[in-house]
């Protein structure tokens, strides 16, 4: 195990770097990159970046954390140390939304000015109102992809290949600095799009967070199920299906917390729409009227094509 002290950077050559290296194009363009966490995300995106060359610096809390990172090549060098970050031309706040929307002072301090500035929270109306005025090169993104890992053994490669990709400019975002996050989403494989904060979190609302509470009310009625022998074979009985349909509500507590905490308004819209159509279910249900329901259930069978259709087909630029 690696060692170090609370200041002190870890680090790892390059194999084939040297001194007379030219500089890139494409993704080394970039230069120096910061990720700030290295959990499914951060670490994700610092494989894929040391896989085309760039030169990554992980920031992170733990000493542990850091060591592991190493062992795992997600990063060139490691530190507990904001001031790690103080040559990079960007810095990737890889972090949970809480803590975007707290910042600790240290970090904030340590930015450097000149450098872009992203994040990857999927709730981008709260995170502007924070960042807009901390950092004058502050692009609010959000890469939509995601497994139910985290954690510093989470990262893979390939994450954000053909998934989107969304920032949400203001007219005072820096245009500069929102192009060098176009050119890291498109190094990275994903589909560039841009779109207005409150239209980004509404939308993500219905397609990510609404799912969320949705996979865990299901979770909860099957689990809650009263008669000890229904319980047991509905246990041995969950097949493929209930698995797909729950596996978000399975997910991380904290995230799903954090979603419906500081993406309030959107998800009570989207969990109002959601009631209503459940309820339009329940009642052809209720009044035996079959032909309603499968008539419902046609236009759901439609509509899902096309949601999957478009999440799975590029997506047109609209920058």
């Amino acid at each position: 195990m690696l060692a170090v002290a609370s200041g002190e950077a870890l680090w790892r050559p390059r194999v084939g770097a040297g001194m007379g290296e030219e500089q890139g194009t494409g993704l080394q363009a970039l230069g120096k990159v910061g990720v700030v966490g290295l959990g499914l995300i951060g670490g994700s995106i610092a494989l894929d970046l040391r896989q085309q060359g760039v030169t990554v610096v992980g920031l992170v809390h733990r000493q542990s954390t850091a060591a592991r990172a190493l062992e795992r090549d997600l990063v060139d060098e490691v530190s507990c140390d904001p001031s790690c970050l103080s040559d990079c031309k960007m810095v990737i706040l890889a972090l949970p939304i809480e803590a975007l929307l707290k910042p600790e002072p240290q970090l904030v301090e340590a930015l450097p000015p000149h450098a872009v500035v992203t994040d990857v929270g999927s709730v981008k109306g709260a995170v502007l109102a924070v960042w807009r005025h901390r950092h004058p090169r502050f692009v609010a993104a959000h890469p939509m992809a995601g497994t139910d890992q985290s954690g510093v053994d989470a990262g893979h490669h390939g994450l954000f290949r053909g998934r989107p990709w969304v920032a949400t400019p203001e007219p005072s975002t820096d245009p500069q600095a929102l192009a060098w996050v176009k050119v890291l989403a498109d190094g990275l494989g994903s589909e560039w799009i841009t779109a207005d904060a409150a239209c980004h979190d509404q939308a993500v609302a219905l397609v990510s967070h609404l799912p969320v509470m949705v996979s865990a009310a299901l979770l909860r009625a099957a689990g809650d199920e009263r008669d000890p022998k229904v319980l047991d074979l509905a246990r041995r009985l969950a097949s493929s299906g209930f698995a797909d349909t729950t596996r978000v509500g399975g997910g991380n507590p904290a995230l799903g917390t954090a979603m419906a905490c500081r993406n309030t308004a959107a998800l009570l819209k989207a969990l109002a729409a959601y009631r209503w159509s459940l309820e339009q279910l329940e009642e052809a249900i209720l009044s035996g009227h079959w032909a309603q329901l499968e008539n419902e259930l046609r236009k759901t069978s439609t509509l899902r094509t096309d949601f999957v259709e478009t999440a799975s087909a590029p997506i047109s630029p609209s920058v």
